[in-house]
C-alpha cells in the first residue's frame, strides 16, 4: 500500500488546486485536486504534507490541520491511503491566478496548473467522485475521519465513514 498526503490550501473562499494536465501516465490526468504527493523514506504525514507544498507551490506551511485518512481501494491501481489536511497558514507568494472556469493561466507547477478556485466551483470541476465526498465534508467542517473509496475502474462503488457504509 502505497501512503500520500494531499493538502487543500485556503484563502478567503478558495482553494488552491492543481489541475493535472502536464505529467504523463498520470493517474489523477485531466482531474483537479489538491497540492501534496508521496511519502518519501522516514518521513510522518505531517512531514510529508509541508515537503510536498512547498516542492509544489513555493509556500511554507505555518500550520496544518490533519483532517482525515482515506484509503483507495480500486481494481486498477494499488491500494493507497491518504492523508488529508488543509491549511490557512503558510508563507510565500500566493499570487497564483484565479480560476473561474474560462481559460487556464499556466504557473511553475511541474505537474499542472496551480489556480485558486472558488470552493463553490471547485464541485463543478472534473473530480474524482469520491474526492467530492471528503470536499464535502470538509466544508461542514466535519471531525477527524476515516474514509473508504472503493473503485471498479473510474466508478466509485462503495463508500464507507468510519466503518460505517454511506
Amino acid at each position: 500500500m502505497k501512503n500520500t498526503t494531499l493538502c487543500y490550501l485556503e484563502k478567503g473562499s478558495a482553494y488552491l488546486m492543481l489541475h493535472r494536465v502536464k505529467k504523463e501516465n498520470d493517474v489523477n490526468a485531466g482531474k483537479w485536486v489538491g497540492v501534496g504527493g508521496h511519502f518519501e523514506e522516514g518521513e510522518s504525514p505531517y512531514d510529508c504534507a509541508v515537503r510536498e507544498i512547498f516542492e509544489e507551490t513555493g509556500l511554507v506551511c505555518a500550520a496544518l490541520s490533519y483532517r482525515g485518512v482515506v484509503t483507495f481501494v480500486s481494481d486498477k491501481y494499488e491500494t493507497e491511503q491518504m492523508h488529508l489536511f488543509t491549511s490557512d497558514d503558510f508563507l510565500g507568494d500566493d499570487t497564483y491566478p484565479r480560476y473561474t472556469g474560462g481559460e487556464e493561466t499556466p504557473t511553475a507547477c511541474n505537474e499542472g496548473n496551480l489556480a485558486w478556485v472558488e470552493k463553490a466551483l471547485v464541485p463543478t470541476l472534473p473530480l474524482w467522485e469520491g474526492d467530492k465526498v471528503f470536499l464535502s465534508m470538509l466544508e461542514k467542517d466535519a471531525p477527524f475521519f476515516s474514509l473508504k473509496l472503493v473503485y471498479e475502474g473510474d466508478t466509485l462503488v462503495r463508500t464507507i465513514k468510519n466503518g460505517i457504509p454511506m
